[in-house]
């Protein structure tokens, strides 16, 4: 007998949790939440310094790989994504960063109504309980996501944030207020040392409620449509050699499923180009070519400098070091082991004609393994990252072959743009200036990269392709736009153009990539629209000054 819901949703990520428990809040509607991986139990989820080691678990983390871009130096970039309950929320860096209030202005004016700043304001702090400075006018206090601001006080981070300073780069208290330019501690989704991910957060108070039913093991094949109406789901429960089991929507099939995997499942099921479904054996069922077409990602080259006359990071976590800062954490919940990956957030300009912040640049007391991401270094050594916040480039994402348990092909197309390649040679150049400061030269050894030998743009650009990552924030691969816009998947109900009972909730329907981290913008989308679906009335735009 096939089980029906009023909802499937597929994906327990930061958007289907959030919709998970604003769906169930109507005691009469029944849904199903279906996740590939397991429940997040494992203890490394919620140690905020467990980053380290869920950024290569198989068990909970997809381990995408990307292809080589023509701006990699022929390097296939790891891509790590949540495969747990709670998505890349329960692996990710914790950070909470909402972006400008031009980026959300720039998706209205593509024709996306009622997704303006002050449309959306609302559902980021109806979301949010903020601990710590901020004006109300734009922060939450009563949501349900705790966001703090990192208290651990570091002197090489101070001293960072004092070279910002000398540079005439503004403190400011809170980079998700009025004005996100300037220089401050990380704001994070960490409660009392412990993170708090979509699905703490919303997804495990929603399952106490009789109507929610979550299926873990549960990797979705195909989306079932009767006609141009989606009507169920197929997914195989326990690994590709499980047992196939289907489920069935009376109302709708909401995608929930991430940027490289919904686009993925929408050309599995037959939406999308016909000629790519068609080179894999593919039916088509709606052809729709912007599917997986689009993808945005933050290309991020890092700066390293060597330390002295201080302790880093790179030396607490070993040995007896690593000892005291478990027993800190065991008995107080603080101290490093609390901490998440990057402490400073600055924000700010790639030339004098800039009229916002292009750049976002991260410190961290910290350096890690040439070309191994999480893998921290022997010596002492400080981090900066730098990226374009609002890159040109874009690439795509492709089902591989008709077997759903095949990785996607992954394209980013990094640095395609010459926009985009001065951005961040921009960067990696404000990044010397910062470590070079006069601050931190009491603690500054010398310049490991991209080194004092690198000195003209093509250097410095040369560099950023022999060692720039991603910055895990990929997001457009379904976007959102009118329906006679070429490229747009969702329309500003995130309903897929031209069929029904299909909406594609999570960070693919944007239409541009924003300013910012993106699990904030991610649970806010799914905010709004569970709003959308109940039929609810969105709540008044705000009025800002």
């Amino acid at each position: 007998m096939t089980d029906t819901f009023d909802y499937v949703i597929i994906g327990a990520g930061s958007a289907g949790s959030v919709l998970a428990n604003r769906l169930s809040e109507d005691a009469g509607t029944s849904l199903c939440v279906l996740e590939a991986g397991p429940s997040d139990w494992h203890p490394y989820i919620h140690l905020p310094a467990g980053f380290i080691k869920t950024f290569h678990m198989k068990s909970i983390n997809w381990a995408y790989q990307q292809e080589p871009g023509p701006w990699t130096g022929g390097r296939s970039i790891y891509a790590p994504r949540g495969k747990t309950l709670g998505g890349s929320s329960s692996i990710n860096g914790h950070i909470y960063n909402r972006g400008q209030r031009q980026d959300f202005d720039t998706w209205a004016q593509l024709g996306n109504r009622g997704w303006g700043y002050p449309d959306v304001l609302p559902y980021f702090k109806r979301l949010e309980r903020r601990v710590g400075e901020g004006d109300d006018t734009y922060r939450g206090r009563d949501g349900a996501l705790t966001v703090t601001t990192m208290d651990w006080r570091d002197p090489l981070c101070e001293a960072f944030m004092a070279g910002a300073m000398s540079l005439g780069i503004p403190r400011n208290p809170d980079y998700n207020g009025a004005i996100q330019e300037g220089v401050s501690y990380a704001q994070r989704t960490i409660q009392n040392g412990l993170r708090v991910s979509a699905a703490t957060a919303f997804l495990h108070p929603a399952r106490k409620r009789p109507n929610v039913h979550v299926h873990t093991h549960a990797h979705a094949t195909n989306i079932i449509f009767e006609g141009k109406r989606a009507v169920g789901v197929r997914y195989i429960k326990g690994g590709s050699n499980g047992t196939p089991v289907e489920v069935r929507a009376n109302k709708e099939v909401i995608l929930a499923g991430g940027t490289y995997n919904s686009p993925q499942l929408l050309q599995l099921s037959g939406v999308g180009s016909p000629e790519l479904l068609g080179s894999l054996g593919i039916e088509v069922r709606h052809a729709l070519p912007g599917v997986g077409e689009g993808l945005q990602d933050h290309y991020a080259p890092r700066s390293v400098a060597r330390v002295k006359n201080i302790k880093t990071i790179n030396e607490l976590r070993r040995g007896l070091s690593l000892w005291v800062e478990a027993l800190k954490w065991a008995t107080t919940r603080r101290g490093l082991l609390s901490l998440s990956p990057t402490m400073v957030y600055c924000f700010w300009h790639s030339g004098e004609s800039t009229e916002s912040s292009d750049l976002q640049l991260t410190f961290t007391p910290a350096s890690y393994k040439e070309g191994v991401q999480g893998q921290l270094e022997d010596e002492p050594g400080m981090t900066v990252a730098s990226w374009q916040q609002r890159p040109e480039s874009r690439g795509y994402v492709r089902a591989r072959s008709a077997d759903p348990f095949q990785p996607p092909i992954i394209q980013t197309n990094y640095l395609v743009e010459e926009l985009d390649r001065r951005t961040v040679v921009a960067g990696m150049k404000l990044a010397r200036r910062l470590l070079g400061s006069a601050p931190l030269a009491p603690y500054f050894a010398y310049e490991d990269f991209p080194g004092p030998n690198v000195q003209s743009d093509d250097e410095f650009l040369a560099a950023a392709t022999q060692r720039g990552t991603t910055t895990f924030h990929p997001g457009c691969t379904c976007r959102m736009g009118p329906a006679d816009s070429k490229w747009a998947v969702v329309d500003d109900q995130l309903r897929v153009h031209g069929l029904q009972g299909l909406r594609v909730v999570d960070a693919s329907i944007m239409p541009r990539m924003i300013s910012a981290n993106l699990n904030a913008s991610t649970l806010m989308i799914a905010d709004k629209a569970s709003d959308m679906i109940r039929g609810k009335k969105a709540p008044e735009a705000a009025v800002l000054p």
